[in-house]
Formats: structure tokens, sequence, C-alpha cells
């Protein structure tokens, strides 16, 4: 009989050490396999001593203004759907210049919530479309004619992407230094859609890159879009990482809402359409015109410390 119990014991603490062997871990979600049995610290990570800083950190890029500068390819896209449509409001056409956009972009995510604040807020009327047809009384209608219309943008978008995508310089280089470094867990949490998304990053992260995200998070996986925290609170808690150990890369004051309504650390790469913004003001730990501008890399964020990006931000 005791022998028995001797023998249980040592099945179940074998068992238990192996469940705590570095880099195994109980999770749904699928984190890239470590490329060693120990993990690989940049220069600053490998002199920290302390075993807090030793558990993984994460990366989070949001995607349209900082990955890639598409605003601008949106709102072409948009007046490209609402011309398709013929939109009109009182007998006008429905456009967007470019600084009601920049004032859109910096009030409201997703593109349906663009055009229901259009509609709704600033317009407070709904357009008749397609050569006389009468404007939408219902929600539902309301509804259809906002899905439909994103829908065309999105494949209108996907052609100028297509045709002009590049990333914003020193984007990729600090994605590509991340990723090399087993500490750090890379995603991507963007507002828009999954289809409209995959095509930007098909076209400038490549498939190598991006099969090696650890998470990526779209605005069809949360009910709620930026400037509300859930997307990035979701990206937490799937790579399972408290999130004061998340710096999120965003590019306007929506972003930077979602990014601290979540508790991390937000740095801004402001675009000409945002850097007028007061992202101090509402929180932004660092803010610089480009990444690549001021050679930012992963020596300057992590270890993270009372102030990151020092001597190189704004």
């Amino acid at each position: 009989m005791t022998t028995m119990v001797v023998l249980s014991t040592y099945i179940l603490v074998v068992t238990l050490s192996l469940c705590v062997v570095e880099g195994f871990a109980f999770t749904t979600t699928t984190i890239r396999p470590h490329k060693s049995t120990s993990y690989a610290y940049n220069s600053a990570l490998l002199s920290s001593s302390t075993e807090e800083d030793k558990s993984p950190y994460a990366l989070l890029f949001d995607c349209d203004g900082v990955i890639i500068e598409t605003e601008e390819l949106h709102r072409l896209a948009y007046n490209a759907a609402f011309k398709e449509f013929n939109l009109q409001i009182e007998n006008e056409p429905v456009e967007w210049t470019v600084e009601y956009y920049d004032i859109l972009q910096n009030t409201v995510g997703g593109g349906k919530n663009k055009m229901f604040y259009h509609f709704r807020e600033t317009k407070r009327a709904f357009p008749t479309s397609e050569d006389g047809k009468p404007a939408p009384t219902t929600p539902e209608d309301e509804q259809d004619l906002v899905d439909r219309l994103q829908a065309l943008k999105t494949n209108l978008y996907k052609d100028l992407i297509a045709e002009k995508a590049q990333a914003r310089p020193g984007v990729l280089e600090l994605m590509d230094e991340a990723l090399e470094n087993d500490n750090i867990r890379v995603g991507v949490c963007s507002a828009s859609t999954k289809e409209a998304v995959t095509k930007v990053l098909d076209v400038t992260l490549g498939e190598e890159r991006r099969n090696q995200l650890d998470v990526c998070i779209l605005g069809d996986d949360v009910s709620r879009l930026k400037p509300d925290p859930m997307i990035y609170e979701t990206a937490a808690m799937k790579l399972g990482i408290d999130p004061a150990r998340c710096v999120v890369i965003e590019d306007s004051i929506v972003g930077l809402k979602a990014a601290k309504g979540a508790g991390m650390r937000c740095i801004i790469t402001y675009t000409t359409s945002t850097e007028s913004e007061d992202f101090y003001g509402i929180g932004a730990d660092a803010k610089v015109p480009e990444l690549g501008s001021r050679g930012v890399n992963l020596d300057m964020i992590f270890p993270l410390k009372d102030e990151i990006l020092v001597g190189v931000k704004d």
C-alpha cells in the first residue's frame, strides 16, 4: 500500500513538472514556438534580473495609420461608394472632405459607425440613393443601406490597397525585432473589418510575417469598437498577459483612448492628419512622427520603466 502511494505521488510530481516546463502553457491562444529552451532577450532585457521582468511583454500595433497610412485611401473609397450609390441629402451629393474625415477618424471607430455618425449626428438625415430611391425611414432600412455601402467601399478600398499600399517607415523593422524576441508577444488590433484589414496585412506584412503574429483582433471580433477598450482587453486576455505589460502603437485619439482605457502604455505615431491633436493631454506615453525617423527600437521600450522612448519622443 505504501509503495502504491509513493508511486502515485511520483507520477503526480512528474506530471506537474512537465506542465511548468518553460514555454508550455494551458491556453487556447496559439503562441509562436520558442526558438530555444531559454528566452532570447535583447540587450536591455538581458540586463534585467527580476523574475517579473522575465515574464512576457506584448507589443500591439493598430493597422490603419500605424502599419500603413491608409486614411486617405479609406476616404477615397468611401466617396467612390457614395458616388456609385448616388447618395444625396437635400439635392447635394454626399462627399467627405479631407478636413471632415480628419474629424471623423479622431472621433469614431469603425467604418459603419462613421457613416451612422455622419448621417445621424452631422447631417441629421439619411440620404436618398440609387437614382432617387427614398431615404430609409426605419432602423432596419438604415442598417441595410450602411451595410451595402460598407461592402462596396471595402471592395474599392482593397483595389486601392493593391495599387498603393506601403508600410510606414520603421514599422516592419520594429515588428521584426519583436518577433525575433521570445519575451515579446506581437499582435495587430484594428477596428476595421476583417475583409479590409486582411488585404492590408497581406500586402504590407507578407504571409510569413503575418503568420508569426501571436494575436490578431479585428473589428468583426468585438462587439464594441475603439475608443472602447474592448479590442485591447481582448488581446491581453487571449495572450494571458497583464495589460500593464502591454504597449500599444496607435495614431489617433480614438486608438489612444482605447489603449489607455485597457490600462496599457501607448506610443503615438502621428500623421499629418493627427499631428495637431493633444495626445499627451489624453495620456499618451510618447509620440513621434514616424518610428523610422526616430530610430525607435525595442531597447527604447522594454523592459518597461516610468518613461519610454526617452530622448527620441516629441
